[in-house]
C-alpha cells in the first residue's frame, strides 16, 4: 500500500459518502434507462444460449455496486497523492461509463452504441483494478469481480449485436 489511511473523521464521512452516493446514483440512472426497456424491446431480441435470466442481474449489481463503493471507500480515505487522484478518476470514468451504457444500450434500442461503451469500459475498469490494487489490496480485491463481470457483459453485448445486426 503506497498511501497511509486516515484514521480521522475529517476524512471518514467524505470517504464513505462521496463512492455511496455516486454509486447509489449511477444505479439509480442505469434503472431508468433500463427498466422500461426490458420489454418488449429487450426481450425481443435474439439472445446467445449463454444469456442468463433477467433475475440474475439485479443480485449481481447489487453485490457489484456495493463491492464499487466499498473499494472507493478504502481508497478515499488514503492521504492525497498523484497515484489516489488517477485511481478516483478511473473510477468515476468507469461508473460514468457503467451508467451511460444502460442509455445507450436499452434506451437507444441499440446494442452496437452498448458495445462502443463497454468495450472502453471495461478497459477502464481493469485500470481501475490495477490502480486501487496498487494503493490498497483489499480494495482492488473488491473491485476485481466487476472486471470479470464487464468482460461477461462484453461478450454478451457483442453477441446480442451480432445476432440482431
Amino acid at each position: 500500500m503506497n498511501g497511509t489511511a486516515a484514521t480521522t473523521g475529517a476524512r471518514f464521512w467524505p470517504a464513505i459518502i462521496m463512492p455511496t452516493v455516486a454509486v447509489v446514483a449511477a444505479s439509480i440512472f442505469g434503472q431508468i434507462a433500463t427498466f422500461p426497456n426490458l420489454a418488449p424491446w429487450y426481450a425481443g431480441l435474439a439472445k446467445p444460449p449463454f444469456n442468463p435470466p433477467n433475475w440474475i442481474f439485479g443480485p449481481v449489481w447489487t453485490t457489484l455496486y456495493v463491492l464499487m463503493a466499498y473499494a472507493a471507500f478504502r481508497i478515499h480515505r488514503l492521504a492525497p497523492s498523484p497515484d489516489k487522484r488517477r485511481a478516483l478518476t478511473l473510477f468515476y470514468l468507469q461508473l460514468a461509463l457503467n451508467a451511460a451504457w444502460s442509455w445507450m444500450f436499452f434506451a437507444a434500442h441499440s446494442p452496437l452504441l452498448g458495445l462502443i461503451n463497454v468495450v472502453p469500459q471495461f478497459v477502464v475498469v481493469v485500470a481501475t483494478v490495477v490502480c486501487f490494487s496498487r494503493l490498497d489490496r483489499t480494495a482492488g480485491f473488491a473491485i476485481a469481480p466487476l472486471a470479470l463481470w464487464v468482460a461477461f457483459a462484453t461478450l454478451l453485448n457483442a453477441s446480442v449485436w451480432w445476432l440482431n445486426g
